[in-house]
């Protein structure tokens, strides 16, 4: 067993999944319904949400309070908010050129209360950022975690070393957790795809295949286009060898975990590979899990969108750019965990003139295909969070003079596919 055990872990973490990929297809169609199975995919996510409020909180807490600097936040939090809302921009540009049409008449209304306007976004934004800080950390409000680690990080900064030591060790500890957690990804996977495949199946999605298929189009373009885009402006070197270590490494386990959250400690993995500074990405990346949501504004946009069409409502150019932009401000305030985009379409909608009945209907039917609108546009999310800070990062070392190939680990050893 010991054998076997090592030669499993041998192979790379990528080759493992593609097999816990398929070992869970098979087994879905052999024997379906497995609760003992699908167990294990529940486990997996379970323990990286668990883990990984415990994590951002003292990874930021002795990062701020052992550096002295955090020289690219800026640009990364631009390259975030420019993202999203060029996703926006695609999002309605996709649905001028594909017009949607859905049948909203008998689709289950979504029970669950979504906010009533941007206002009200804004307002629980600002509430969860001073929420109780142990509150924040049992729910996982990351908000509230960013905002009181960053707090208690700076005012650290006056402390003794032995106390900046001691935060050190202890991030140091909860990484290597999360690294053992990963390590069990492969199964993880196996029970996520066993359960997708043995409960939904495809033919679910027969009606909705266009709304599908514009959704995941402009999502795959901004992962393959516009992102890549942006990165050239910032490196002025070839961006895909990084656009495609970062969906290989990133976003294939965002796709299967369905949360930006739980993807945190995948995309701390991959930067800490790439030989990132931790000052930055320790920051970044649970920000950029809050506030980086180009996948959600495409969600957000592309629904009300089709609500509009659907009703007849002409959406001019102006209402247009506007939508853009409030739904890139909705997006902001997604919640990081599975479909946490879809109650914010009626705040989208609402622009539009359509009415809490036809915007919740859409929300209903949004969560009917979220079985690979959220798994796309989780995917698109986390992985732009680790796309993003090296992009920014990269900047400082053309300024230094530093030789480096994109998407390289900092050792040196190549990322090709």
């Amino acid at each position: 067993m010991k054998k076997i055990w090592d030669t499993w872990n041998s192979w790379s973490l990528i080759l493992r999944i593609v097999c816990g990929l398929a070992v869970g297809t098979i087994l879905a169609l052999v024997i379906p319904n497995s609760e003992w199975i699908a167990l294990l995919g529940t486990l997996f996510v379970s323990a990286l949400k668990a883990i990984a409020p415990i994590l951002v909180f003292f990874l930021i807490i002795s990062a701020l309070c052992n550096a002295n600097r955090v020289g690219a936040m800026k640009r990364i939090v631009v390259l975030y908010l420019v993202s999203t809302f060029i996703a926006g921009v695609v999002a309605v540009l996709a649905t001028y050129i594909f017009p949607l049409h859905v049948t909203l008449e008998g689709v289950e209304a979504a029970t669950k209360t979504a906010p009533s306007g941007v206002g009200e976004v804004l307002s629980n934004l600002l509430v969860s950022v001073v929420s109780n800080p142990v509150g924040s950390l049992t729910e996982a409000n990351y908000l509230g975690i960013l905002c009181w680690a960053v707090l208690l990080g700076v005012a650290l900064r006056a402390a003794s070393d032995g106390t900046k030591n001691l935060f050190a060790d202890i991030a140091e500890a909860v990484s290597r957790v999360v690294r053992i957690i990963i390590s069990f990804a492969p199964f993880g996977v196996l029970g996520l795809v066993y359960d997708a495949v043995s409960t939904s199946g495809l033919s679910i999605f027969n009606e909705y295949r266009d709304l599908l298929l514009v959704l995941v189009g402009c999502m795959l373009f901004i992962a393959f286009v516009t992102n890549p885009l942006m990165v050239w402006v910032n490196i002025r070197k070839n961006p895909y060898p990084l656009v495609f270590r970062c969906l290989r490494d990133s976003a294939i386990t965002a796709f299967f975990t369905r949360s930006s959250a739980a993807n945190i400690p995948v995309n701390m993995e991959l930067c800490r590979k790439l030989g990132l500074d931790p000052d930055n990405y320790s920051v970044s990346i649970p920000l950029g899990a809050t506030i980086n949501m180009a996948g959600a504004c495409v969600t957000i946009t592309v629904m009300a969108m089709a609500a509009a069409q659907t009703m007849g409502v002409q959406v001019d150019f102006l209402t247009a750019v506007i939508l853009c932009v409030l739904a890139a401000v909705s997006a902001c305030g997604a919640s990081g965990v599975a479909g946490g985009s879809l109650l914010l379409i009626p705040v989208a909608c609402s622009l539009l003139g359509i009415g809490g009945d036809i915007a919740m209907q859409m929300v209903g039917i949004g969560f009917i295909i979220g079985v690979v609108q959220d798994s796309c546009e989780t995917a698109l999310n986390s992985s732009s969070d680790a796309l993003f800070t090296a992009t920014a990062e990269y900047v400082q070392w053309n300024k230094d003079g530093k030789d480096y190939i994109p998407g390289k680990d900092a050792e040196g050893v190549s990322a090709a596919l």
